[in-house]
């Protein structure tokens, strides 16, 4: 991309956002999975803390990328413990990035069309929309599980673009995953922003092949 990110902003016709990450902290999904789903695991195996989160991490990393790592019902059943449970107890801690509220709502004064496209889990996603309110902003909220394939697929891209009609050239896409952007960049969406911060409670991250903003609400400076 040979623009700026706000320059991408103003010429798309169709914004496409994440959801963890880009509009809301990902700072949640990392306690749940990295602390508190091991230490539930833990308990229900008689293993320490450590023991439990070594072997957690392996069998994420044997199915990341893949529909199956996003899918709660998946981990329902491979790992023995109720991780719907597990996200409910701890709503408190949902929220939204730093600048992402006010964003979404200026987007309300411009004319684009706004997209919520998340690997989340329909239930994930609606328990995020039902303590945030994140639905009240976008045109349409589109889960990759509705399609059969995370968002590294090039398949997701080709059913999304089936069901929602967007152009590959006037259309702006921002994540903070980077097989994500690459995949939407092989499949020749043209406008990729990455979020270099999508969780408060790490620094940001450097190194990426695409343009980045610290905050989703840079796009408006």
């Amino acid at each position: 991309m040979n623009i700026t990110p706000q320059e991408a902003l103003e010429r798309c016709e169709t914004l496409m956002l994440d959801m963890d990450g880009t509009i809301l902290d990902l700072a949640f999904d990392n306690f749940v999975w990295l602390d508190l789903v091991p230490r539930r695991y833990a308990a229900a195996n008689n293993m320490t803390y450590e023991e439990a989160r070594e072997k957690l991490i392996e069998k994420y990393r044997s199915v990341q990328g893949d529909l199956s790592w996003y899918c709660l019902d998946h981990w329902n059943d491979r790992l023995g413990i109720d991780v719907v449970k597990v996200h409910h107890d701890v709503t408190y801690r949902i929220g939204y990035l730093p600048g992402a509220l006010e964003f979404l709502r200026k987007l309300r004064e411009l004319d684009k069309r706004v997209l919520l496209v998340t690997n989340s889990h329909p239930d994930t996603l609606e328990l995020k929309d039902a303590v945030t309110g994140l639905g009240d902003y976008f045109d349409g909220m589109h889960s990759s599980h509705a399609y059969g394939h995370a968002k590294e697929s090039q398949s997701f891209w080709r059913a999304l673009r089936d069901d929602v009609g967007f152009d590959i050239g006037t259309t702006l896409f921002v994540d903070d995953s980077q097989p994500v952007l690459r995949s939407a960049q092989d499949y020749g969406v043209r406008m990729l922003v990455t979020v270099t911060r999508p969780a408060t409670t790490e620094p940001v991250r450097h190194g990426s092949d695409f343009r980045g903003v610290e905050g989703i609400g840079d796009l408006l400076d």
